[in-house]
């Protein structure tokens, strides 16, 4: 790939011995962001961060079958690796972008990672595996990359939370950027899967989206949020008339830090965790606001 006026040179490398000889390479910090590939704006967002953060930074571009439900399609999974080379040459300096037999010589492999109960509540009830699949991917990019810091988004709430409590318990060398959400212009939180939507669907979409704006109102009340989380999931909110298409899964109030639901009295940061289904397609929201008062 070309250098650009960043004077940083992106190479793309397919194996692991690939990977590790360039990662020895490098001297000073480095961040690594991972994706699935079919990078958005929002990939890019974290990238920025990353280089704000390090000296260098690996990006990682895999589709992980390990996460993916006996009801999900993985080879229905958007993957466009040129057109993601394209976007990020230049704002990297390493792409690691491995076959599916290069990360997993046989699957299932013989020795996973598992999220404990955590992964069994909310997404993880809907996607029966799915935390393990991430904690076990997540923690062979580690190993591979040895980063300083690994960047992630906030949309995914509880993945988030299951990569912090994987670094903390397993004791891994690297510090986790967290970085808020980064929307589209109407509001939608940006996402690969945002590609499946039709025009029609995108207008439905946008029923979780406006959820998070009418729980940030609502707050500093707690009894508002709630409030708000259970209009929205009863069908009832008056905030979008075009949510008819959105069947929500799940829209909870939680404690940020252990991602148990929030009590009566609870005082201070609440995460609000929104799952729906528009067009097929499952889609996240969130965000933290504060609940001070009843």
């Amino acid at each position: 790939m070309t250098e650009t006026g960043s004077n940083r040179t992106t190479t793309v490398v397919r194996t692991k011995q690939h990977l590790r000889e360039r990662r020895a390479a490098m001297d000073g910090t480095v961040a690594v962001v991972m994706t699935m590939g079919s990078l958005h704006e929002g990939h890019l967002m974290l990238i920025e961060r990353a280089r704000e953060l390090a000296d260098h930074v690996i990006l990682t571009d895999f589709v992980n079958p390990l996460q993916f439900g006996p009801d999900e399609d993985f080879d229905a999974y958007p993957r466009d690796l040129e057109g993601d080379l394209a976007m990020v040459d230049g704002m990297v300096d390493l792409v690691f972008a491995p076959a599916t037999d290069e990360m997993y010589p046989t699957l299932p492999p013989m020795v996973s990672v598992t999220a404990g109960e955590i992964a069994t509540l909310y997404e993880g009830a809907s996607r029966p595996g799915h935390f393990n699949g991430v904690a076990t991917v997540v923690t062979k990019l580690l190993n591979l990359t040895t980063p300083d810091i690994a960047v992630f988004g906030r949309k995914d709430a509880q993945q988030l939370a299951i990569v912090q409590s994987l670094v903390n318990d397993l004791d891994l060398p690297v510090r986790i950027e967290p970085v808020d959400i980064q929307r589209e212009p109407e509001g939608l939180a940006r996402s690969s899967r945002n590609l499946f939507l039709s025009e029609e669907g995108r207008g439905h979409a946008l029923g979780l989206s406006a959820t998070i704006a009418a729980a940030r109102e609502a707050a500093p009340s707690l009894s508002g949020v709630l409030r708000v989380l259970e209009q929205a999931t009863s069908g009832t909110a008056p905030y979008s008339p075009r949510t008819a298409g959105l069947r929500f899964d799940y829209a909870l109030a939680l404690d940020p830090a252990t991602l148990r639901l929030i009590a009566p009295d609870h005082r201070g940061p609440t995460l609000v965790m929104l799952a729906g289904w528009v067009d097929g397609t499952r889609l996240l929201d969130a965000a933290v606001v504060q609940t001070t008062e009843p």
